[in-house]
This record gives C-alpha cells, sequence and structure tokens, in this order.
C-alpha cells in the first residue's frame, strides 16, 4: 500500500464526523494493507500491524529516539509519491534500532532521508505520528470494528481478542492474515500483559454510582504507578500500565509476589513509595523511581484485582468473586483499601477518607462486572477532588495534525505579586475544541508581542480558567513547581490579568493547604 493513501484516509478520517463513515474508511484501509496475505508476502503481518498503529494515530515501535527538536527543519516535500508503508515502517525500524556513538547523527540523516521522500500530506502524518499529535479521530473503538469489518469476522471476536493480546497491531494483523481462527488463539497467558481495564472519571460520588449502580465497591485512588505482576513458579514480571517491562525496576514488588503461597497468579495494582508516617508520596517522585534503569526503586504494591489464579482464569468472573480470590491469596497489607456501599452516603465518606490519608480519590467498582481487558466502561469510575486556577497565557504554540493552522499549545502563568510578572507552570493544548481553537487564535495574534517559527509569545492579558490534577515539584520551570494533567476549562474574560491566582496559590496547592478555585 502506499503511505500516500494511507495519509489520504488520515485527511479523510479528520473531516468525517459519523461513526459508520469512519469505520468504512478505516476498514477500506486495512483491506488494501492486506492484499497479498496469505500468499508470497513476508511482509503483510508487519505491513499490516504498521498501518494499523497509523490509523490509530500511533507507531508499531515503542521508539524512535526522534523528538520535537529533530522536526524543526525538515527537507522540502518530493514532488511525488514514492514511499510504501513497508518503505516508511523500515525506515523507522531502522531509527529505533540506531545505537550507539554517533547514532544521534545516524538517526537525523535517516529521519531527513524519509522526510525527503516524502509529499507534503505524507510529511503531515509522520510528524504527527513521530510527535503522538496525529489527531484524527480514529479511537480503539472505532478501529475494532473496522478490523472486524475489513476481516469479515464478528465484532465480539476482534474485541476479545483485543481483551487476551492488549495490542491492537497483532490482533490486526491476526485477523486479515487468519480470520476467526486466528482470533482464537489469543488467550490469556501467564507471563504476557493484558491491556489494563480502565475507569471513566465522574464529577462527583453520586455520578459515579448512577453509572455503576449497585452493588458497589469504592476503592481507594492510589497516586502511583499501575503495575500488572504475572507470576509463573519463581519467575515473577511486572509490567505498566502501557505494557512496559519495569521488573528489573520493583525488586521489592517481585519479592512481595514471590513470597506468595500460589505457584501462579496474575495480579492488578498500584506500586507506591510511602514517607517515614505512612502517607503516600508524590507521583512525581513515584514515577520517576521506577523510570530508573540503573537505581531500582524501592516501591510496594498494592493489589486491587486477581485475573489469574493457580491455572483458573477469573477475568470473565464477577468482580466479588475476583476480589473474594484476591482475599485468600494476597495479606490484607498488601491489598487497596475497599469499602462496599449501599448508598451516596456511604461511599462519599470513603471519598472523604481516601483523600483525608494522602490518596488520590476513589475508584467506585461493579459488584457484578467482569474485568473487561482495555476498556474504559461504566464498570469503573474514578471520582477525584478537582483543583482550579485562574492563569494567564503567556504564550502559545502552532499546532500540528488536525490542530495546524491554529495557535493550540498554551503557555500558562501565574501571577508574582512580588515583581508584578508572571511565573511560567507549563503548557496544554487539552480541553481545547474546535470554536475555542479559532477563537484563541484570533485573540492570540492580536495580543502578538513577537512571533517564532514555532511559537507566539503574547501580552499577558488573556485568563484562562484551567482544571488539574495536582502540583508537583518542577525543575524546569523558574516557579519550581508545575501543574499536573492541566486542562483548559474556559476564558475568563470577565477577569483581568491583576485578578489572576498567584504563584503562592500554586505553591500553597503544591503544600496541601489549598484547594484552588472558587
Amino acid at each position: 500500500m502506499r503511505f500516500v493513501d494511507l495519509a489520504a484516509t488520515s485527511a479523510a478520517l479528520t473531516q468525517t464526523p459519523g461513526r459508520r463513515a469512519k469505520i468504512e474508511l478505516l476498514a477500506d484501509a486495512l483491506r488494501r494493507l492486506a492484499v497479498g496475505a496469505g500468499t508470497a508476502d513476508p511482509y503483510a503481518t508487519i505491513r499490516i500491524a504498521a498501518g494499523a498503529a497509523y490509523l490509530a494515530g500511533e507507531l508499531r515501535q515503542r521508539q524512535t529516539g526522534v523528538g520535537w527538536a529533530s522536526l524543526r527543519e525538515l527537507p522540502a516535500p518530493a514532488p511525488a509519491a514514492t514511499l510504501t508503508v513497508d518503505q516508511v515502517d523500515a525506515a523507522l525500524q531502522r531509527m529505533s534500532e540506531t545505537s550507539g556513538p554517533g547514532s544521534q547523527a545516524e538517526r537525523r540523516r535517516l529521519l531527513h532521508e524519509l522526510f525527503a521522500a516524502a509529499t507534503a500530506d505524507e510529511q503531515r502524518v509522520l510528524v504527527g505520528l513521530l510527535t503522538g499529535e496525529l489527531r484524527q479521530g480514529a479511537q480503539a473503538g472505532l478501529l475494532v470494528d473496522a478490523i472486524a469489518k475489513a476481516a469479515d469476522v464478528g465484532v465480539a471476536e476482534v474485541r476479545r481478542a483485543l481483551l487476551l493480546a492488549g495490542d491492537v497491531k497483532a490482533v490486526a494483523a491476526a485477523a486479515l492474515t487468519g480470520g476467526p481462527g486466528a482470533l482464537v488463539k489469543f488467550h490469556l497467558a501467564v507471563g504476557r500483559p493484558l491491556a489494563p481495564m480502565l475507569a471513566q472519571s465522574a464529577p462527583s460520588v453520586a455520578d459515579a454510582l448512577a453509572a455503576t449502580g449497585f452493588p458497589a465497591a469504592a476503592d481507594a485512588k492510589l497516586d502511583g504507578v499501575r503495575i500488572q505482576v504475572h507470576r509463573d513458579g519463581s519467575d515473577v514480571a511486572v509490567f505498566s500500565r502501557s505494557l512496559d517491562d519495569l521488573t528489573a525496576r520493583l525488586p521489592g514488588v517481585v519479592a512481595a509476589v514471590r513470597a506468595l503461597p500460589a505457584r501462579t497468579l496474575v495480579l492488578d495494582g498500584e506500586a507506591m513509595g510511602l514517607d517515614a508516617a505512612g502517607r503516600p508520596l508524590p507521583f512525581q517522585e513515584i514515577s520517576s523511581r521506577a523510570a530508573r534503569r540503573k537505581q531500582p526503586a524501592e516501591l510496594r504494591p498494592f493489589f486491587f484485582d486477581l485475573l489469574h489464579l493457580d491455572g483458573v482464569d477469573l477475568i470473565d468472573a464477577p468482580a466479588r468473586d475476583r476480589w473474594s480470590a484476591l482475599a485468600t491469596a494476597v495479606p490484607a497489607d498488601l491489598l487497596v483499601t475497599r469499602t462496599e456501599v449501599s448508598s451516596v452516603a456511604d461511599a462519599e465518606r470513603a471519598f472523604a477518607d481516601a483523600v483525608d490519608a494522602g490518596q488520590e480519590g476513589i475508584v467506585v467498582k461493579s459488584l457484578d462486572a467482569p474485568y473487561d481487558v482495555g476498556r474504559r466502561g461504566a464498570a469503573w469510575v474514578k471520582v477525584k477532588p478537582r483543583h482550579t486556577l485562574d492563569l494567564v497565557v503567556l504564550a502559545a504554540e502552532w499546532g500540528h495534525g488536525r490542530r495546524r493552522g491554529w495557535l493550540s499549545n498554551l503557555h500558562l502563568g501565574a501571577r508574582d505579586p512580588r515583581t508584578g510578572g508572571f511565573v511560567m507552570l507549563g503548557k496544554t493544548f487539552k480541553g481545547l475544541t474546535d470554536e475555542m481553537l479559532r477563537w484563541q487564535t484570533e485573540r492570540l495574534k492580536a495580543l502578538a508581542v513577537s512571533e517564532g517559527e514555532w511559537v507566539v509569545t503574547v501580552r499577558p492579558e488573556l485568563v484562562v480558567e484551567i482544571a488539574f490534577d495536582g502540583v508537583q515539584t518542577s525543575p524546569r520551570y523558574p516557579g519550581g513547581v508545575a501543574l499536573r494533567f492541566a486542562r483548559v476549562l474556559r476564558y475568563r474574560e470577565d477577569k483581568s490579568a491583576a485578578e489572576a491566582d498567584t504563584i503562592d496559590d500554586v505553591r500553597a496547592i503544591h503544600a496541601g493547604r489549598l484547594t484552588g478555585g472558587e
């Protein structure tokens, strides 16, 4: 398949509002990727996996070593399309495998060689894929339906295979090369990570319970590193939420699971760091510990689900049965705090207790639901305290992919009452609708004081209300702190920059003394 045809599908997806039409576009592209599969084409499986990843806005390779800096100076687009999906994937694979002395220069050479062969439309898609900002409206659910349509298999069969494989690329390749017979070969295998079950968000405990219904339980939502732990005899493997192998970095988790009486286990939980008083350490510190390759992290596991126990798969069992088995397999001091609730008041008390203990909030869970691997359904709903601040826009970056041509990524500042200036706290483009993007582009261009290739600096006059999950220490910014998971709620044209929240307010939230917002 030509890469330019895949780029055309990407462009069409951004302009197509209907779900059914999007699925048709994706299915047609998948069929073209599969042309020749099952014959003498040795690259069909890799090509389908790569193309499916591109349609999902991802790369087949987890890392390529290419960042924003490498994409600032690119060759002019090619006048004609010559690239195939196979060639693009092969070039990206070479970049991902390049290491050692001189690797940076060689990776840059490979990148420029690839972009020099790409047309303008193909370059747009490549930049979006390499930066993770190819926003084309092809969510995982749509791709699952498209795989089923393209391969002429049942959606339930594709979804089940995805739940067990945890990899839409592998499932797409299997469905399009082997049909239903290939899909049924996916099964829960101890040692192979599964895509974890995820939680929706709700603004209140009552809203969460309206989604899950009764009977329900409220789990303390730990602000840790999500882990999935597989044990087969003395072999223990620890995987992250993104299915990366963390085993060597979390020896405490390995030791704790190896000490359990069961022989085979698949556990779901969080790895936490605790201070001397037994309270959770900030997520930033926990995640940085887990990321260290040379210095193992001293984190402790807390488990909330059990997917397999001594030869028996439990993912299809109702939660109450999985949790009963969990309680027999894991000691209480390694379990997440769980409270069965029969009313909103019960759940609100559990929420208050979790927050008082230094946790993020709660996850309300249905007692009757199976473990819906890889999905964000109504069976689990998380509730967290929401912080808001009124901040000032200091600059904005030009968008990419679907946001090309609009000022998108906002540089946010808090007021410094001592200097009369503003202290930058980070950036965000989350929460911006197309209407907001159009409005802010026009408004910020009118406030511009300098325009670079990537960033437009503006007069600090526009106030925006930002929601965020917390404040973390950050040496990247002059105030020493940054917002965590910041997202735009609305613009506050009713407020002047002199009324914006201060850096002192932000530091107070960081110290746990202020809830934020009005």
